[in-house]
């Protein structure tokens, strides 16, 4: 396995656990905009201390561009929670897995980055095993739910895209930093609104989700440095096999047959991408982790 799709699945597996403790922070009655600011904040304080403890220029070369690939983490953020609020999970959720596809036509469109095999089987099997696990409804679908899903799936795309070109002339801890640095005076008066204060666990949850959230970034980045971006993302299907477990053993609710069909589906495609050849790095150092 190389070490970009290594990143990508350790990604994924900080992205599970984030959503477990969001939908325990959400269940508990902390407001989405509270979480949301809570996680930009908490990322923000640790992206800051790793930049500065790996002696690195804090505001990178491109700012404009770090500046905007930050807009359009916040943007498919905020879109994917109104798309939660207006349409049912599965149906959401299924949207959502579009990312790959769109992400890979973007890449060879802008990046010039060709789509191999690998990749085209891991989109396949992921899309296949995530409509076996998740059952989309099929109903007739609210269009303001739509058009959030849909700019959740685009700005993610084109993120992702930025994030590869990116890492070309920037650290892969300096476009972390970014993302939270354009999130937080975003999403303040967002919480601000509904504000409600949370108990000292709740406070301890808010952290976790931050620190978890900073964990999938970071590797996220990485692998998305080392990875062509549809190659890539492709690996991210995987947090859907990581969300069944987490399901299983922390909420006592297993997984269909059909589910476990779908997840087979998931690791078949993640391990053709993981054993096939790696794509050259862009840059041999914008991957470089922060000193110990």
């Amino acid at each position: 396995m190389s070490r970009g799709a290594l990143y990508m699945i350790c990604s994924a597996l900080g992205f599970s656990v984030m959503s477990v403790l969001v939908k325990v922070a959400s269940e508990g009655g902390l407001p989405t905009g509270e979480i949301v600011a809570a996680r930009a904040i908490v990322t923000l304080v640790v992206s800051y201390w790793m930049v500065k403890r790996a002696d690195l220029p804090l505001w990178g070369n491109e700012r404009g561009k770090l500046m905007f690939r930050g807009l359009l983490g916040f943007g498919g953020l905020t879109c994917y929670y109104g798309s939660l609020a207006h349409l049912p999970l599965a149906d959401a959720t299924t949207i959502q897995q579009t990312v790959p596809v769109l992400t890979s036509v973007l890449a060879w469109w802008i990046l010039r980055e060709h789509v191999g095999w690998s990749t085209a089987i891991a989109i396949a099997c992921g899309l296949g095993g995530v409509m076996l696990i998740v059952h989309p409804s099929g109903a007739g679908v609210e269009p303001i739910g739509l058009g959030f899903a849909i700019g959740a799936v685009v700005c993610s795309s084109f993120a992702y895209v930025t994030v590869r070109q990116l890492s070309r002339t920037e650290n892969a801890l300096v476009i972390v930093f970014y993302f939270p640095l354009v999130a937080m005076p975003l999403s303040i008066p967002w919480a601000v609104v509904d504000w409600v204060t949370p108990s000292p666990t709740e406070w301890l949850l808010l952290v976790a989700i931050g620190l978890a959230t900073q964990i999938g970034q970071v590797f996220l980045t990485l692998g998305l440095t080392l990875e062509r971006a549809g190659r890539a993302t492709s690996l991210g299907y995987v947090q859907v096999v990581f969300a069944m477990i987490w399901q299983t053993v922390l909420f006592d609710q297993p997984p269909e047959l059909a589910s476990i069909g779908g997840a087979a589906l998931i690791v078949f495609g993640t391990l053709a991408v993981a054993s096939a050849k790696a794509a050259r790095p862009s840059s041999p150092d914008t991957s470089t982790p922060p000193r110990a």
